[in-house]
């Protein structure tokens, strides 16, 4: 099974660094659809068929948090895996984010970092 996925972050470097690391990672990756901040995700997630979203806590528009709540208010959305990646410490908001079920990974991070993470939010095995 490939995987179809949404990159969110307002750095487009940033962006290119995660996607990047996705392919090295060994993920069997599908489409890769990228966004600059929470409303050009939800809107990409409108027009496009998603099986994972990698998003930025501080981006300017639309957090990463903002988005992940609308995605939750969503049928359609709310049961997409997300995975959190961002420089953002705070216990508070870490605790806050595994509360929306996503799965946090804090810059910077590693090919393998993301495999397991995404291996592990979207329960596959080691056949992907």
């Amino acid at each position: 099974m490939s995987i179809n996925v949404l990159v969110v972050d307002d750095s487009g470097v940033m962006r290119a660094m995660i996607i990047k690391s996705m392919k090295m990672s060994g993920l069997s990756l599908g489409d890769i659809h990228q966004a600059g901040n929470g409303e050009e995700g939800l809107a990409s997630l409108d027009q496009n068929w998603i099986d994972l979203v990698v998003v930025d806590i501080n981006m300017p528009v639309m957090n990463g948090e903002q988005m992940i709540d609308s995605m939750k208010l969503n049928p359609e959305t709310e049961n997409i895996p997300i995975v959190v990646i961002s420089t953002e410490g705070s216990k508070v908001r870490l605790e806050s984010l595994k509360q929306k079920g996503a799965a946090f990974i804090h810059k910077p991070f590693t090919p393998e970092t993301i495999r397991d993470t995404v291996k592990d939010i979207m329960n596959l095995d080691d056949g992907v």
